[in-house]
């Protein structure tokens, strides 16, 4: 009862290219004078639950021993790079016997998708049950794809507020924007419903450090125990719920069998030709070691499933669980709040209750994209004209660097060869006792229109771990400290060649994109950032 009274009851999305989105985002506005309300899909679907007998799996064995010595809590561990939360996945995929439950914002086709597409055909090949439940927004013309895998008699494919125009989505945007502006950006994967991750990291290669151009710095929470049943939960009210509708509801035509097996054939001829940096073939002993590494990793402490109900779609702006949650604990906090936010618009009223949390003695760390790493340009914008306001708060500022310093930071957790760095981490470190993860970013997207899931632990060791994780991102060679100079003027400071070295506008970065950003701050549009 402790732990869910102290994280009850403070502010008020991750994208695509700035680019696109610059434009997007003044059509978008300009349009939101013909929106309708939101309702959700009628249509017909067969409802399903988690496996309810979890503790007879195999799965459960591998963790019962452990589990029994510490009776109520739950195991968990971060997962920092690219490979381990890659191959994490594999192996829960490849190692389950009953069920799979994948809930994700983007799942990109490119070859981490295409791999981890495989593998669940390959484990409903072995009799395993497949749900995956994808927010539409960023699936144009794959329908067929999805119908085709959705085929298999194991495996059962629904989009989240799937878009009526299936070839345009924009044009939703355009004639419906209440209803098309609202996304699903939750982040699951269950297996057995005995084992799962959490947190920030979608399906993609930009995920898991294996693209060439650019990648995320991420986090995940690696689960088991009671909290992975409370995970799943959350997923039967989304997989159950008027917003997810099965993708055979969104297609002209049936597809069958011979459909099915023409995509697996397409899908393993790519894959095939891909030159993957990580192994992709293990024997099941091998998987059993893998995961073996990651639950002798465990921390078994008390936990929490923090989430927003699809229902809050429906209701007032304003009850987001999460948003409360967090009011709450901030209100509680004794010595430290570290925040990593790939997203981070803190508004007026964040930037006063930070204030609040310095003036009675709480540091207050945060470390979030700069220009140069953010791939949403206007969530940038919208949170550029708060930093002078966080700095005379008191507020310890971070941005993120494009390439990190080998010297003085840990590059294996940044790039791959030459490619960039961009944050995309969403957690909280909670004084030196608890921690919240997921796939919530500090700004009024997260907190006002889509939905979110995050685990908030209590735990010291994990609260250590993310620090520790944190302090990665915090150094010198990883980041640039924020400060105003003696005229009050912001500026970047860092370190290069091991001499102090000082900025006096956004590093790294161009007149056109600076103007851009300065732009877009200019227009009323911080409710949709």
């Amino acid at each position: 009862m402790r732990i869910k009274q102290q994280f009850t009851g403070v502010w008020l999305s991750s994208g695509k290219s700035w680019r696109a989105l610059v434009g997007s985002v003044f059509f978008l506005f300009l349009l939101t004078g013909c929106a309708s309300s939101a309702t959700s899909v009628p249509v017909q679907r067969a409802e399903s639950q988690a496996l309810p007998d979890y503790r007879s799996t195999e799965a459960f064995h591998f963790i019962e021993e452990t589990a029994n010595q510490h009776p109520g809590k739950s195991g968990f561990t971060l997962v920092r790079e690219g490979q381990t939360a890659f191959t994490a996945r594999l192996a829960l995929v490849d190692l389950a016997k009953h069920t799979l439950d994948l809930q994700y914002y983007i799942w990109s086709s490119d070859a981490t998708g295409k791999i981890l597409a495989e593998r669940l055909v390959r484990a409903a090949d072995r009799g395993v049950r497949v749900r995956v439940l994808i927010d539409d927004n960023n699936d144009a013309g794959r329908d067929s794809i999805l119908a085709a895998l959705d085929a298999h008699p194991n495996i059962e494919i629904r989009l989240f507020n799937p878009f009526k125009n299936r070839g345009f989505h924009l044009w939703d945007f355009a004639t419906d924007f209440k209803r098309a502006n609202h996304r699903m950006h939750n982040k699951i994967l269950v297996m057995d419903n005995t084992l799962g991750i959490v947190g920030g990291r979608n399906v993609g290669d930009h995920y898991f450090n294996v693209d060439e151009e650019s990648n995320f710095r991420d986090l995940d929470v690696f689960a088991a125990g009671p909290i992975v049943p409370e995970v799943s939960s959350t997923f039967d009210d989304f997989w159950n719920g008027g917003w997810a509708v099965p993708i055979t509801e969104l297609i002209e035509g049936s597809f069958g069998p011979e459909d099915l097996e023409k995509q697996v054939i397409t899908l393993r001829s790519n894959i095939a030709q891909i030159d993957y940096p990580y192994p992709l073939e293990s024997n099941i002993d091998a998987l059993k070691s893998q995961l073996n590494a990651i639950l002798d990793s465990l921390s078994w402490a008390d936990g929490l499933v923090v989430h927003d109900n699809p229902g809050r779609l429906l209701e007032a702006p304003d009850e987001s669980n999460i948003i409360s949650r967090l009011n709450t604990k901030l209100s509680n906090l004794d010595s430290s709040l570290y925040i990593e936010s790939a997203y981070f618009v803190p508004t007026k009223v964040g930037v006063a209750r930070l204030k609040e949390l310095e003036e009675r003695g709480v540091e207050v760390r945060v470390l979030t994209n700069s220009l140069s790493t953010n791939d949403v340009l206007a969530a940038h914008a919208g949170y550029a004209k708060y930093r002078e306001d966080l700095l005379e708060a008191g507020v310890e500022l971070h941005e993120l660097k494009t390439e990190s310093d080998e010297s003085m930071s840990d590059p294996a957790l940044f790039t791959l060869g030459e490619s960039k760095a961009a944050l995309h981490t969403k957690a909280f470190a909670f004084d030196s006792g608890s921690v919240f993860i997921g796939s919530f970013n500090l700004d009024p997207r997260s907190a006002l229109i889509n939905t979110e899931l995050g685990l908030y632990i209590e735990s010291e060791e994990v609260n250590r771990q993310l620090k520790e994780f944190m302090g990665l991102g915090l150094s010198p060679g990883s980041s640039y400290l924020l400060a105003l100079d003696d005229d009050d003027d912001l500026i970047w400071l860092t370190y290069e060649d091991g001499e102090p070295h000082s900025f006096d506008r956004d590093p790294n970065t161009s007149f056109w994109e600076r103007f851009l950003s300065g732009f877009i701050g200019l227009f009323p549009v911080e409710s949709q950032l």
